[in-house]
């Protein structure tokens, strides 16, 4: 019977371990897309700031990718599509 107990109070000590670690990586990760947003931020500043009308190339994005077949499955007008 205490071997059974000392088995379930392992896996119990496992289970916390990975899940105290597992937030820890997500802290981080999160730190890191707030990182990547600031940064996307100022080049979208930068690029209005020399007269990019980024939203209208969205839109015309948007309107080119309803006359064709989309190439991705990325929605029509993201960010990606403007920049790659």
């Amino acid at each position: 019977m205490a071997k059974k107990q000392d088995n379930n109070q392992e896996q119990i000590g496992f289970h916390k371990g990975a899940l105290a670690t597992l937030a820890k990586e997500r802290e981080e990760m999160q730190k890191i897309l707030s990182v990547v947003e600031q940064l996307m931020q100022m080049h979208i500043k930068a690029l209005k700031e020399l007269g990019v009308d980024l939203e209208k190339m969205a839109k015309d994005v948007k309107k080119e990718a309803g006359t064709k077949k989309p190439k991705s499955k990325k929605s029509a007008g993201s960010m990606d599509e403007l920049l790659g």
